[in-house]
């Protein structure tokens, strides 16, 4: 387990929150020692109050980090009683956070083509690094996947990035290919292209991702979710079972070989 964590305590003021699909919003915070520390793939544990019975806070990752004006921008799905109070704020807002936790994305040296593939609320972390990516002038290509047309978010964004193939799929056919993006993330990386391969999202997704890319023999991370209820090592409730034995994600992750990941 990596020591210490790069973890610190954070105050933070709301900027704007608003709606960008069903059940999933745009939170724009200020808090710019945040912003100037933050990777693209890690992550923050948010400080959500109005319970006092829920003690936890939520861990989320972010889609942008603006360190010139001090601000960090995270998509959240409303899922739970505490997402649902997030929802509710207003610009002014105050709370706390912990970050950034973790490691990121480690795209392997003399990279030149790489392929992100997101599934529902994983889109954040990739189109974070397939903004970095492309600054560091390496192609990006991206899948994208969702229940629904209405559930879809990033499409426009990795368009505006300018990646060269943004391929969606929804699994009732509302918008882009009738099924999963890891049908369209397994025929590009069919053709032999990349040379990295960067995941987020439902385990079964990330599984099958991982599995084309080892067919292909491209080198993959994927980003886990796990409950991170701490999100500096102490807990040990975010364990991934991996080949090198049970490591927590807030501190070995949330981005992990895919090769060594044995659950997902």
């Amino acid at each position: 387990m990596p020591n210490p964590s790069p973890a610190r305590m954070h105050d933070f003021e709301v900027i704007s929150n608003e709606k960008i699909a069903d059940g999933i919003f745009s939170l724009v915070i200020s808090a710019p020692r945040l912003a100037r520390a933050l990777k693209p793939g890690q992550f923050v544990n948010i400080r959500v109050p109005g319970d006092a019975f829920e003690l936890l806070r939520i861990p989320l990752s972010y889609v942008s980090a603006d360190p010139e004006h001090g601000t960090v921008e995270i998509w959240y799905a409303v899922v739970g009683n505490a997402t649902r109070r997030m929802s509710a704020w207003t610009p002014g807002a105050t709370s706390d956070l912990l970050g950034p936790g973790g490691h990121g994305w480690t795209a392997p040296e003399g990279t030149k083509r790489a392929l992100v593939v997101g599934g529902g609320i994983g889109v954040p972390p990739v189109l974070c690094l397939a903004r970095d990516l492309m600054e560091r002038g390496i192609a990006v290509d991206a899948c994208i996947g969702a229940a629904t047309a209405d559930k879809l978010v990033g499409v426009e964004d990795f368009k505006a990035l300018g990646c060269e193939n943004v391929c969606v799929a929804t699994d009732d056919g509302t918008a882009g290919e009738h099924g999963f993006c890891t049908d369209s993330a397994s025929r590009l990386l069919a053709t032999g292209a990349y040379d990295y391969v960067a995941t987020c999202g439902p385990g079964v997704m990330m599984h099958e991702v991982a599995d084309a890319a080892a067919a292909a023999g491209v080198a993959c991370e994927a980003s886990l979710e796990r409950m991170m209820s701490c999100g500096f090592g102490a807990c040990s409730t975010c364990n991934v079972e991996t080949t090198d034995g049970m490591q927590g994600a807030c501190m070995c992750g949330p981005v992990f070989d895919a090769t060594k990941v044995v659950v997902w």
